[in-house]
Order: C-alpha cells, then structure tokens, then sequence
C-alpha cells in the first residue's frame, strides 16, 4: 500500500509576500484545499483556489479548527521561521511526523542582522509577544546585543521604559517594522529619548545594551540584595555551595522544599535556559515574593505550589533533585526516599542542633557527602573590626 503524503504544510511568509516564497511552498498553497492563516498574512497572498480562514483568537481555538482538518491537504500561514519563537512547535507536538512538512521563510531575526551587520551567534534572540520583559534582565549588560519580538508599538515602548527602569536608558535601540516588506521601515534611537508614537506590527527592536544599570554575575551565589526577603534566605555561600551540590543540567526540574524567598530555585533556572523548578512554600506571603523575585530576575519558568512537605508532593512530576532548605524532618526524608526515583540528587541543609544530628544520621545510614560551613564576616568592633560569625550550616548532599 502507497504511503500517505502530510496532510498538512506549514508554510513560513515574510513581509515580501509570494515573492519570498520557495517552490514547494507555492506548490503547497496551489494544491491546497483550505488555507489557514493570521489576516496580515492571508492579504499577502495571490488569488487561490483553496478557502481561506483567519486564525481565531485564542489561539488554542485554531488549532482545534485545524485538526478538525485531519487528512484534507491544508497550509498553515506562519510568520518568517515557524520554529522560531513562532507557532510551528506548538502544532506539530499534537501530530505524528509524517503528517506534517514545513517549509520556512527567512527569520526575522535573519533579516534583523542582516539590516545591522551583526553577528546572530553573539545576539540575543528573544521572542516576547506573550513573555515578560523580566527575561531581558538576565542579558543587560554594556556590549550585548538582544534582538527582540514584540507585539505591536505599545509593547515596543514598554520595553524601553524597562531598559530605562533599570538603568540602561543610554542603550540604542533600532526598531525594525514590517521587514522585508514594502512597509519596512527602520529608525535608531537611544531607550532614553524614545518619542516613538506610530510603531506598527511586525516589529521587532534590536538593542545593543548601554548604560550603567547593574549587571547580574553569570556564577552561581548572586548577591543576597537581589532577592527581596523577611530573613528567610539561603545566604549567597551557602547558596553557592548548594548549587554546586544540586548541579543543574539542561532540561531538569527541582524541588526547592521550603523556598522561603526562592532564591535556590531561581538560581537553579538562571542556570540554563531549559531548567524548570517546583518551589514548595506554606508561607504565603512568602510565595508571592519568591513568585516575585523571580519575575524580577528574569526567570518565570518558576511554579509555586503552596502547602507543605511531604503533602503536597505526591501529584508533582518526579524531580532530577530536590533541595530541603525549610521544614526538615525524619518523617520529610524517609518519603523523599521512598517515593523518588534512584538517581535524584538531594541536598538539605541544616541550622539548628536538632535538624544537624538528623542529617548526621542520614549520613551515617545512607551516605553521600555531609559538610560543615561556618563563615565570618569583618564587621566594626568600636574603633576597630571583629569577626562577626553567622550560624553555621551543614549541608548534606546524597544520590537516592
């Protein structure tokens, strides 16, 4: 028996119309019996014998509308690169590959670089049609360069009120519309002196960061006043020796047990773009700030689930590791133990006499690494300095 061909064709559009497109592309659009597509597109395009339809809003109702076509030759209308920021992901994760075929157009980011000669492999990519504008806090630096997608010119100008807001009002800011197009317009100013009124969808902004906003350090153990807190905090030492221990890899989630203002699990997230985390908090107050500090830091990849340990943990997804940082007990480990898969790291940390000879026993029944941290800090004695010593801490790190 014949192998059925895909059913369906995304086919990527540039500003430029059929002019950008490739042969098989406008082979797909004249073969095709209905073709889906956003208006802007759709108006690009030549006379068809398919029928045309205009993605609804939301954006999940067209996707319904177009698996009801299951089967009957159909294009998707996408914007430039569908796999780039764009919609191509999101339909094909419902379909089975072999029915499906994509063919792209020239990215916006592309045609960005190419209009002001930069480097796409030292560029920021971003794509913040529906993301906060926190994800550009990670990237504000003096030198860096970010290529960013927004929605329309109401977006645009929240964007640099940002950059502004955070103390890079002297960066350059190209804003970049319709390109490609016969609409393409391309103008530079600076965050600061923005009076731009008219920006019109597609747009994207290409900013080449200045100013002397504070930069956030790319290590593990930011600072603690980057976090806003009641006392709650796993200090930035301890903080730093607890990632060490948890070693975050790309795609893995943690359970940060306790969370307290978030900082371990935000530290977690900043540590690759793919990592995910589950911060466990009965606080809370102190839930909508961890909530917060990670949207300030550019992290929102961040859930919180509000409750304590081990209640709540039964119908969240297995974890790569989990850090206990509040609510330690005897009753917490042995279902962490019993109910995690081998191979997940675990790292608790402990303050108080009590919660020390727990994890000593622990240590001793089930091994891994126990350490003792004491740490002093130069402070003023009078006219003179002293050390003045915090609580120490033992951290106890183990492989299930």
């Amino acid at each position: 028996m014949a192998e059925r061909g895909p059913w369906l064709t995304i086919v990527g559009i540039g500003e430029d119309g059929p002019a950008g497109l490739c042969a098989a592309s406008r082979a797909a659009l004249d073969r095709a019996a209905h073709v889906f597509g956003a208006p802007r597109q759709l108006a690009l395009l030549p006379a068809l014998a398919a029928t045309q339809e205009q993605w609804p809003v939301p954006f999940a109702a067209g996707v319904e509308r177009l698996l009801a076509r299951r089967g009957r030759p159909t294009v998707m209308l996408a914007s430039g690169d569908p796999f780039w920021f764009g919609a191509g992901a999101t339909v094909t994760a419902l379909l089975g590959r072999d029915e499906w075929v994509a063919y792209p157009a020239r990215s916006t980011f592309a045609l960005a670089a190419a209009r002001l000669g930069w480097r796409l492999e030292e560029t920021a990519c971003l794509g913040l049609h529906a993301a906060p504008l926190g994800r550009l806090r990670p990237l504000l630096a003096p030198g860096e360069r970010a290529i960013v997608l927004v929605r329309d010119g109401d977006a645009a100008a929240e964007t640099v009120r940002y950059l502004v807001a955070q103390g890079f009002g002297a960066s350059a800011v190209t804003v970049l519309e319709a390109l490609g197009g016969a609409r393409e317009r391309v103008c530079t100013t600076t965050a600061a002196a923005w009076d731009l009124d008219d920006v019109a969808h597609p747009v994207a902004l290409a900013i080449a960061v200045s100013g002397d906003g504070r930069v956030m350090p790319r290590a593990s153990g930011l600072a603690d006043d980057w976090f806003a807190h009641d006392g709650q905090l796993t200090k930035r030492p301890q903080r730093a020796l607890a990632l060490s221990a948890l070693a975050p890899r790309a795609g893995e989630l943690l359970w940060d047990i306790g969370a307290g203002s978030g900082s371990i699990a935000i530290e977690w997230l900043l540590a690759h773009p793919r990592t995910v985390a589950v911060a466990i908090e009965r606080d809370p107050v102190r839930a909508a700030r961890a909530r917060a500090n990670a949207n300030s830091l550019g992290v929102d990849r961040l859930r919180l689930v509000d409750g304590a340990a081990p209640a709540v943990l039964a119908d969240l997804p297995p974890p790569d590791a989990v850090f206990v940082g509040g609510g330690l007990c005897d009753a917490l480990l042995d279902w962490l133990f019993g109910s995690l898969p081998a191979g997940t790291r675990l790292v608790a940390h402990a303050v108080t006499l009590e919660s020390e000879v727990l994890l000593a026993a622990r240590h001793a029944a089930h091994g891994g690494a126990l350490l003792r941290v004491e740490l002093a800090e130069a402070a003023a004695l009078g006219r003179r300095r002293g050390w003045r010593t915090s609580f120490p801490i033992v951290q106890w790190s183990v492989t299930l």
